[in-house]
């Protein structure tokens, strides 16, 4: 897509206008006094991709095998359970006389 904008505006505006051209792959064309006097693009060849393409990616994925559900939750129990340990040592540690153990959130 292509724009016009005046050097006024291009000036009140320049971030704006230059996300729309880095994100969205817009050109303008700079005018002075109705007459254009530049063009501003994109620096380099920008990745697009429509949705019609994002659809047929995400059709082409696997889906996890059966049990993966399963396992995560393993998983997380066995985080749970380890940081419950981790914490209780450190407990045990800080009733040692001259030992300065801190938890993050203590």
């Amino acid at each position: 897509m292509q724009s016009k904008t005046s050097a006024t505006d291009l000036a009140k505006s320049l971030s704006d206008i230059l996300n729309r051209i880095r994100y969205r792959g817009e050109r303008f064309v700079v005018e002075r006094n109705g007459e254009p006097v530049a063009t501003l693009a994109p620096a380099g060849p920008t990745s697009r991709i429509t949705l019609r393409e994002v659809v047929a990616r995400l059709g082409n994925l696997t889906l996890p095998g059966d049990g993966f559900a399963e396992d995560l939750e393993a998983i997380q129990s066995s985080l749970a359970h380890s940081y419950a340990v981790l914490t209780e040592n450190l407990r045990d540690f800080q009733r040692v006389p001259g030992l300065a153990v801190r938890h993050p959130a203590w």
